[in-house]
């Protein structure tokens, strides 16, 4: 399948084709083991054969299941369920240690869930049992906890630095307290500012905040006040997280969010950081204030950039060692019972592990990389012991010729401004063929654009716009008008579908003609002085735009094809000539077909 069909369906897939990997939790079955020593040879023979590694430890407790969730949290815990639960997850770790010895551990995280959501004791205890490992002496032991915990509990916050932990994140997602109200979750601003307080007392110097964008109900006044706000309270760190839909409670919502809003709510808070002092490389989600600092843990940096093998302790934790993809226990059900009989039984809490094959090993470490927005060709090459730039020679191409990546030096593979806008369609491109093949028969079951637009339309306020509105659009010819400038659409309504490049006329706008030069160049990369005498239709039809009456003013113009090359912007998945015979009225959105027909004279 060639690059360009398989770049085209993970955009509009864009939910799904992100840095997790695989696509479904029973994606790799055809790999699993289910001998019980067959998993405990393939364990230990992976970790064995590694350099160094990465840990990670689950916390599964949470004051409250937040509807965007798609982590292991347990609904319902008892009040004894976390001394239960720290004494079991000592046994894994007791387990592992076996197996790890003193191989150098060069990152660790604590998180969840809510890791202070446990006891002082309990932290003291898991702590411990990790510095038995032969922690290096750089890395940053990082923990999470909440603006509630960390605004009501300040000693909890301060005997957590004292424990050796010198990186804190701290989830605020948002500061609009209806749209909080609507995710089930807590916070004021009174709660972050006292928890920001607290962490400060605490000794913290580096602590991070984690903000959430592109849910539905969220408009883009909202994300950014939300993110002035946080930079007002000055953490040295501040991470975007999009919301991912899959397997939350919002999934149902995810077809009525469009990647246009996605990119349109990123390059929002992208602008607002950068001119903060905030500074992250393309595609890259933690900004940082501090030089020469990645804003991201130990853990985090050395699984994404080296492609360290990382080993995940804890109820539905991942790891994943040389070869091995592994899943624990709980990672289905979010359930406690065989999680703890299998400890109690010294075996490995392993639900579901795939001894997987070279494609997908790749696949998986290359999707994580994609965190951080590029690709180490030192780092590839130490984790595979193959040229990058020879297994992966069509993408390259590919991504290079559409301005998507380049190489910035010898090593370093980026992703462009462009690219990062279009990430989720680059992602695929490094799939296995499996997996390719699985990511098509996915989103043709799951990809409905009628029923996103109407998830869309019904949140979509008509008050807030001119009736009518006017709104303009564009037929730019090659010279002989045998080929027409298109955009495939980002955003609903049709998305996803063939449209003319236009937009709204918008009381910025000094003319009508500006705006549809201006919305030629936001939307394809293409300059032209539009005029009076360009205009060659009005329709005023009522019912052409399903989100109220528009009135479009249809502009023509002729250039010269072979020195025009079309770039999306804005709200375009992609810009290109497009045979004119080859049209139809199916694949165009509006009332485009017949604004074409009318154009040519037929």
């Amino acid at each position: 399948m060639d690059c360009r069909t398989i770049f085209d369906r993970g955009i509009k897939f864009h939910h799904y084709c992100n840095t997790a990997y695989p696509l479904r939790p029973n994606s790799l079955a055809q790999y699993e083991l289910h001998n019980s020593d067959d998993i405990y040879k393939t364990v230990k023979e992976n970790i064995e054969a590694q350099k160094e590694l990465c840990l990670y430890v689950h916390i599964p407790f949470c004051q409250a299941r937040c509807k965007f969730c798609e982590y292991v949290v347990l609904d319902y815990p008892t009040p004894e369920d976390p001394e239960i639960y720290t004494n079991y997850l000592l046994k894994e770790i007791s387990l592992y240690k076996e197996i790890i010895k003193d191989k150098p551990i060069v990152g660790y995280d604590l998180g969840g869930g809510t890791p202070s959501y446990l006891s002082i004791e309990n932290l003291k205890k898991i702590t411990a049992a990790i510095k038995s490992f032969n922690l290096q002496d750089d890395i940053y032991m990082s923990i999470e906890t909440t603006p509630v915990i960390a605004a009501n509990d300040p000693g909890k916050i301060k005997a957590i630095k004292e424990l050796g932990y010198n990186r804190i994140s701290m989830g605020f997602q948002t500061v609009s307290e209806k749209l909080l109200m609507s995710l089930g979750r807590e916070g004021s601003k009174f709660i972050y500012e006292t928890a920001v307080d607290n962490i400060r007392r605490a000794g913290f110097d580096r602590l991070n905040i984690d903000l959430m964008y592109g849910f539905l109900n969220q408009s883009d006044e909202d994300f950014a006040n939300t993110i002035k706000y946080t930079i007002a309270l000055g953490p040295e760190f501040i991470t975007l997280y999009r919301n991912r839909y899959k397997g939350t409670k919002l999934e149902a919502e995810s077809q009525g969010v469009t990647l246009y809003k996605v990119n349109r709510q990123y390059d929002i808070a992208y602008r607002l950081l950068k001119e903060a002092g905030y500074i992250a490389n393309n595609g890259k989600n933690t900004f940082s204030r501090i030089p020469g600092d990645m804003g991201t843990s130990s853990y985090l940096t050395k699984r994404v950039i080296d492609a360290v093998s990382y080993i995940g302790f804890g109820l539905g934790a991942q790891s994943f060692v040389g070869n091995y993809l592994a899943y624990n226990l709980g990672c289905a059900d979010h359930k406690l019972k065989k999680y703890y009989e299998a400890l109690d039984n010294r075996l490995l809490p392993i639900n579901d592990i795939a001894d997987m094959p070279i494609e997908e090993v790749r696949a998986k470490a290359i999707s994580v990389m994609f965190y951080f927005g590029f690709i180490s060709m030192k780092a590839y090459e130490n984790r595979f012991h193959e040229d990058f730039r020879e297994v992966y020679k069509a993408q390259i191409r590919f991504l290079e010729e559409n301005y998507l990546m380049e190489f910035i030096d010898d090593d370093t593979f980026m992703l462009t401004d462009y690219g990062a806008a279009h990430l989720y369609g680059i992602i695929p491109l490094f799939y296995s063929e499996r997996s390719i093949k699985e990511m098509f028969a996915m989103s043709d079951r799951w990809l409905n654009d009628k029923k996103g637009e109407e998830i869309y339309l019904e949140k979509y306020d008509r008050k807030s716009y001119d009736a009518p509105s006017v709104a303009v659009d564009l037929l730019v010819f090659n010279e002989d008008r045998t080929k027409l400038l298109l955009i495939n659409r980002a955003d609903h309504p049709y998305v996803n579908k063939l449209a003319l490049p236009g937009g709204f006329y918008l009381p910025s706008d000094p003319t009508i003609e500006y705006a549809a030069s201006r919305e030629l160049f936001e939307e394809t990369s293409v300059s032209a002085d539009i005029t009076e005498s360009d205009l060659v239709k009005i329709t005023s039809t009522k019912g052409r735009d399903p989100r109220g009456w528009v009135i479009s003013a249809a502009y023509m113009i002729q250039l010269d094809e072979s020195t025009v090359k079309p770039t999306a912007n804005s709200d375009a998945i992609y810009a290109a000539w497009t045979d004119v015979d080859s049209l139809s009225e199916k694949d165009l959105a509006f009332d485009h077909y017949d604004i074409i027909k009318y154009a040519l004279g037929v």
